[in-house]
């Protein structure tokens, strides 16, 4: 199998080089109290999530006169722009890719900002979502130091740097009954692209932080815990979340 000439293009830009084959989201018995994912099988195959960004919504039509009018993936106009802007300024989305358009970028930081405020996860900002973004802040981090937070109630990973909240990024964690670990690790190795055995799927740019668990991109990270104990990045994401890291960061994960 070979990951996808997207993926590749996007390993030509990340900082380190190198085809390693892993035993990626294997667990191993934990140090120092810490409870991991039950155990994986070579056989298990992987369930794929029926809510995948690529779906998401239908497509709705394009509003762009009321910002009170529900926004979802298709929408385009003045009232998507401002939005954007607002994710953008609270960390949610790169100041980029405010271009007026709902597409699956803008699509996660919705679900991102809704994970972190505890509304559903569902992508559509409707009149719960509008007005929780009237008074929006960027997210508080558990510690000032540099590294990675996994909030896995929320779905929501957050890059801290000079004591502040950088992005605050959508993911998918562990489904039930094979739940990501929880507890205080660091980044161990790093490997722009690493081929899963027991799963036979390709995992670009991934993290590893305790034995085969890792972070890494992933094309499906619907809005509910659905891997097998890794953490899910969209592609839209991954090279901003692979650059941000370093072996030996740190990287929290928390119920």
């Amino acid at each position: 199998m070979s990951p996808s000439s997207s993926a590749i293009s996007r390993l030509h830009r990340a900082a380190d080089g190198g085809l390693l084959v892993a035993l990626a989201c294997l667990p191993l018995l934990g140090p120092g109290g810490v409870r991991p994912a039950q155990a994986l099988t070579a056989g298990t195959q992987d369930r794929r999530p029926a809510q995948a960004q690529r779906s998401g919504a239908a497509a709705a039509p394009a509003s762009t006169t009321r910002a009170a009018r529900t926004q979802r993936l298709g929408s385009h106009g003045t009232a998507v722009r401002q939005l954007q802007r607002t994710l953008a300024r609270t960390g949610y989305l790169p100041t980029r890719a405010v271009d007026g358009a709902f597409g699956v970028q803008t699509w996660n930081a919705v679900v991102a900002f809704q994970g972190w405020n505890g509304l559903p996860r569902d992508g559509v900002v409707g009149p719960r979502t509008s007005a929780a973004l009237t008074h929006a802040r960027r997210p508080l981090p558990w510690s000032r130091a540099e590294g990675y937070e996994v909030h896995i109630a929320r779905q929501v990973l957050l890059l801290v740097r000079g004591g502040t909240v950088q992005r605050a990024v959508h993911v998918s964690t562990g489904m039930p009954g094979l739940t990501t670990p929880v507890g205080h690790f660091a980044v161990t190795r790093r490997e722009t692209m690493s081929w899963s055995v027991p799963f036979k799927s390709w995992m670009p740019l991934a993290q590893y932080f305790y034995g085969g668990y890792a972070m890494h991109e992933y094309p499906e990270v619907p809005s509910y815990p659905a891997s097998h104990g890794c953490i899910r990045v969209p592609e839209s994401e991954a090279l901003v979340v692979w650059r941000f890291g370093r072996v030996g960061m740190r990287l929290w994960t928390t119920p």
